[in-house]
């Protein structure tokens, strides 16, 4: 059964602490092992690691399930596929994200104290990303307050999803403003160039803007609250001042070598396939697009003689007494095996939000070149080769519609954390079919709950954020969801 390598229980909000290590006032009795002041470089590769790894996980247990990539199979049970939520089903993600929250609050006060523009700047990027997850994951979350227990702050406030969006957004302007290009890391950069040329640094900038984009079009609907439109446009109509992705190659990804460190999530490769099968909405839209990378995620289905029928998935949510004649296509156990890369953030879901910005008239462009670019990088990244009369196909060519432009951002966000769960709750597509054997009357989970650890050490500010969401229940609607 899927299994995460990681198991910490943390307050909410907060993370590990440094105490001291002076055992009397004799100068000879401290404790010289100690690294007060680390250095602000060694915080990044275990970041990157880490966080990527989480997201990994996260679309591994949980966005392949509820987005139907791939399902509990043989399972009548409550699952998670069939919409089965529980106060836990996000504990270790909560717990994980606020444990490296905690590290990226101290690299930006390592990076300040050495005057470091660029892990500043580094650092709030880093901020954006993991806190972008947490808050579309729950809504209301602790975040000026969180990470500061060394500054007696043990039970954190919630604050607001429109307040945190509005201060990442800041943050990664000024992050922005702060990169020098022409200077290097002195450490060990994971995401790019691990030579530490200048590039490296151009390239951070791109994820700079680029996850200011993916932000932006997530709060498309809040334009009257927040100046989205006119941010999307600066970032745009800029390029010089606000680079954005213009490859493959400046994809955000990490690459899992198999050698220490450097070593897949999920340590045993069987585990990524037992007990699940590939979801039939996955399967079939891959099939129709004629994908050529089906055998690099899929299996082949068995007859009940063990002969190949090609490839064939199982209807996630199926109804309860389904009889199966077949065994499903399953995922391919490669996609846990290294070398791999765990994508964070793609180019080609750059240009699916250039593609849907255009399509709304809110930016300059062709709708349509976005959208092909996309599509041709999503097969791309992988490795595979594109097919040179892909467009003919009419399941893939460009139609003018958004339900188009999303079915392939779908694609695209394949193991990108919880991407596709975001991006269906704030568009509705892809339009999911409902095989008789969904809970919650069928209705996609609009957030999780809070895990325990918030509402039992954190009650009072546990208590007043649930007030001011309307409740905890994954049907209440956040607040760039809300109508």
């Amino acid at each position: 059964m899927k299994k995460t390598i990681f198991k910490y229980i943390l307050l909410a909000g907060l993370a590990f602490t440094v105490a001291s290590c002076d055992r009397s006032f004799d100068e000879i009795n401290v404790d010289d092992s100690k690294i007060y002041e680390p250095e602000v470089s060694s915080f990044l590769a275990p970041l990157q690691y880490n966080l990527a790894s989480v997201g990994y996980l996260r679309a591994n247990d949980f966005t392949f399930d509820i987005m139907q990539v791939s399902l509990d199979f043989p399972n009548e049970g409550n699952t998670l596929s069939r919409y089965n939520i529980t106060e836990n089903t996000g504990a270790g993600y909560w717990n994980n994200s606020y444990k490296w929250i905690k590290q990226i609050y101290e690299m930006k006060k390592a990076a300040i104290s050495s005057s470091d523009q660029n892990y500043e700047a580094i650092a709030l990027v880093l901020n954006a990303w993991a806190y972008s997850n947490l808050t579309d994951t729950y809504g209301d979350v602790p975040f000026t307050e969180a990470s500061k227990l060394d500054e007696g702050i043990s039970q954190p406030k919630f604050d607001q999803q429109k307040n945190i969006y509005i201060q990442m957004l800041d943050d990664l302007k000024r992050a922005n403003s702060l990169f020098v290009t022409t200077k290097t890391l002195t450490g060990t950069d994971l995401f790019y160039n691990a030579n530490n040329d200048v590039n490296g640094i151009t390239n951070w900038k791109k994820f700079c803007n680029s996850l200011s984009l993916r932000l932006l079009t997530r709060i498309l609907k809040r334009n009257d609250e927040v100046n989205v439109y006119e941010r999307i446009q600066e970032i745009v109509n800029n390029p010089t001042v606000y680079p954005i992705f213009q490859s493959n190659s400046e994809t955000v990804k990490l690459n899992v070598t198999g050698v220490a460190p450097l070593m897949p999530p999920i340590a045993r490769p069987q585990d990524f396939t037992t007990g699940r099968a590939a979801s039939e909405f996955f399967v079939e839209t891959l099939r129709g697009n004629n994908d050529p990378r089906m055998s690099m995620f899929f299996s082949q289905a068995k007859n009940l003689s063990g002969t190949n029928i090609g490839y064939k998935g199982a209807p996630s949510g199926y109804a309860f007494g389904t009889v199966f004649d077949y065994q499903p296509s399953n995922m391919n156990q490669n996609l846990a095996k290294a070398p791999l890369n765990m994508l964070v953030y793609p180019y080609a879901e750059l240009q699916f939000i250039l593609s849907e910005l255009a399509f709304k008239g809110i930016i300059s462009g062709n709708a349509q070149t976005f959208y092909e670019n996309g599509v041709k990088a999503t097969i791309e990244q992988w490795g595979a080769t594109f097919p040179a009369n892909y467009f003919s196909n009419p399941k893939v060519a460009y139609n003018g519609t958004l339900e188009r432009i999303m079915l392939q951002k779908y694609v695209a966000l394949f193991f990108v954390d919880q991407q596709q769960w975001f991006e269906k709750r704030r568009t509705g597509f892809p339009v999911l079919p409902n095989n008789g054997g969904l809970l919650n009357n069928s209705e996609m989970p609009s957030r999780l709950m809070y895990p325990p650890n918030p509402r039992v050490l954190n009650t009072t500010n546990y208590q007043a954020a649930v007030q001011a969401m309307g409740g905890d229940n994954i049907n209440i609607k956040m607040w760039w969801n809300k109508p």
